[in-house]
């Protein structure tokens, strides 16, 4: 099956000057209208907030109101850091619009945002794995071909309120925006899908992320691909082709009424590896058949997932109308982002050591995979700090010690254990450690980031040593690689 070119109602970009975006993302008249909403005074914002604590200049805050917080009580704080007026429930005396519920104005305004960008092509990811660096991929590889015109989620954006929120803060002219979706629970996708009606629709892999709300992986896969449930009329599905759940991702793609592109190593896949060889700087020079077309590109980011990452990158940008050639630039020069594969350099006796931050999430597959990729990674030692994978339920301990294999696979010499799901993982070493061939790492157990900093600083990093440092947002590990950056950064 040959990839289609791009869906017949998107556009192919030039590679141009193009006009600059507006400064006024929003006015208050447009958002009254937006939300059915009064606004006591005129005025114009650049962005929109919902967190006080994150209000810039020129923002528009949402007062939220959730189970355990009411925004209301933060107004004051945020017109303290900036902000021009607040979307309220009850009248304030700040420059306001009010509605009869905040959030349902915020739905109202992203919903508005959404159809007055008529020339911006939407793009959707989910998936189990990879979301937000996938995410990244397609906005740098479409903001570089539009020449800064394309909007993306900030960090990871993506659940019942950071997606509107996200389409709220897109600008009128944007030509593309990308926007990454979540779960934990059943029903959690087709919600999002239906806010952003994207135009493309990506589902990165299917791994035993949220296990334990879900009971299976083909439950799993079953909700990932309620993202199709929003695409716009003849929209593109574009799916991997070596995961086990395929075949059923493309029969829900087709029951929705989708174009369906898969990507990967699979002789079947659209977008299909042919070659892929080490790169400068740890990356890969990746050789990619397209249906039409041989494209050959550079990838900054190490790991072979990032190669077959690469692909549906690939298929997202062509989908949607981008330059490939614009793609491969942005893809040779993408960096690693805070918690996600960020290498750091530190200075240590004799000379300096890597720090990979992947602190901000872990679960079975991308531990596997980033463990794989630190074996690929020139050291004299390798050095690993691994918290607890959440959200696994029953099935925890054993995909915990299923971990022993790949740590030692990847000649980990040291590794440190943080967080009680991780007593598993410990124990497990525990076995090969006593065994007969003695196989394994050396390693400790330990509850927090706090005592896994002390572990490390009494090991001594020295000269060559590269330390991964891994696991669950929750387990709160980026504490450890603050501390070590800010102390010994080179």
């Amino acid at each position: 099956m040959n990839m289609p070119l791009a869906h017949p109602m998107l556009h192919q970009w030039p590679v141009t000057a193009r006009d600059a975006l507006p400064m006024a993302l929003w006015t208050a008249a447009e958002i009254a209208a937006a939300t059915g909403g009064a606004a006591s005074h005129d005025f114009q914002a650049s962005g929109v907030e919902m967190d006080s604590r994150d209000v810039k200049p020129g923002d528009v805050f949402v007062a939220l109101k959730g189970e355990a917080m009411d925004g209301h009580r933060f107004i004051e704080a945020a017109f303290a850091k900036g902000a021009v007026a607040a979307i309220v429930d009850r009248p304030v005396d700040f420059p306001h619009v009010l509605v009869k519920d905040t959030t349902a104005a915020l739905h109202a305004l992203a919903h508005a945002a959404r159809d007055r960008a008529v020339e911006a092509v939407r793009i959707a990811i989910t998936g189990s794995v990879g979301k937000t660096g996938m995410k990244e991929a397609i906005f740098a590889c479409l903001d570089r071909a539009s020449r800064g015109a394309a909007h993306r989620s900030v960090r990871s954006y993506n659940n019942h309120v950071g997606v509107p929120l996200s389409l709220a803060r897109m600008p009128a002219r944007s030509r593309f925006g990308v926007f990454e979706m979540g779960m934990n629970h059943q029903g959690e996708i087709a919600p999002l899908a239906a806010h952003a009606r994207p135009h493309v629709a990506l589902i990165t892999t299917i791994a035993p992320a949220h296990i334990e709300n879900l009971g299976s992986l083909e439950a799993i896969a079953d909700e990932k691909a309620q993202i199709f449930t929003g695409l716009f009329e003849g929209g593109v599905a574009i799916i991997p082709a070596d995961s086990e759940w395929a075949e059923r991702m493309i029969g829900h793609a087709k029951a929705c009424g989708a174009k369906v592109v898969t990507f990967g190593r699979a002789a079947t896949a659209d977008v299909r590896l042919l070659d892929a060889i080490p790169a400068a700087g740890g990356g890969s020079l990746v050789t990619a058949d397209l249906g039409d077309r041989r494209v050959c590109y550079t990838i900054a980011e190490p790991g072979e997932h990032w190669i077959v990452n690469s692909l549906g990158v690939m298929a997202a940008v062509r989908a949607a109308g981008g330059d490939l050639a614009s793609a491969g630039l942005a893809l040779a020069e993408m960096g690693g982002l805070k918690g996600r594969g960020a290498r750091h350099t530190l200075t240590v006796p004799g000379g300096t050591a890597l720090l990979i931050d992947e602190s901000y999430n872990a679960n079975p597959a991308s531990m596997r995979a980033t463990l794989k990729a630190l074996s690929q990674t020139p050291a004299t030692r390798r050095l690993a700090v691994l918290g607890s994978m959440k959200e696994l339920g029953d099935f925890s301990d054993a995909f915990h010690r299923q971990l022993a294999e790949p740590i030692t696979e990847a000649g980990v010499t040291h590794a440190i254990l943080v967080g009680p799901e991780m007593r598993a993982l410990a124990e497990e070493l525990g076995k090969a450690a006593g065994g007969s061939l003695g196989k394994g790492p050396s390693f400790a157990h330990c509850e927090g980031p706090a005592e896994a900093t002390l572990l490390l600083e009494q090991f001594g990093l020295a000269h060559g040593d590269a330390v991964l440092v891994k696991g669950s947002n929750s387990v709160g590990l980026g504490r450890l690689v603050s501390h070590f950056t800010e102390q010994l950064r080179a």
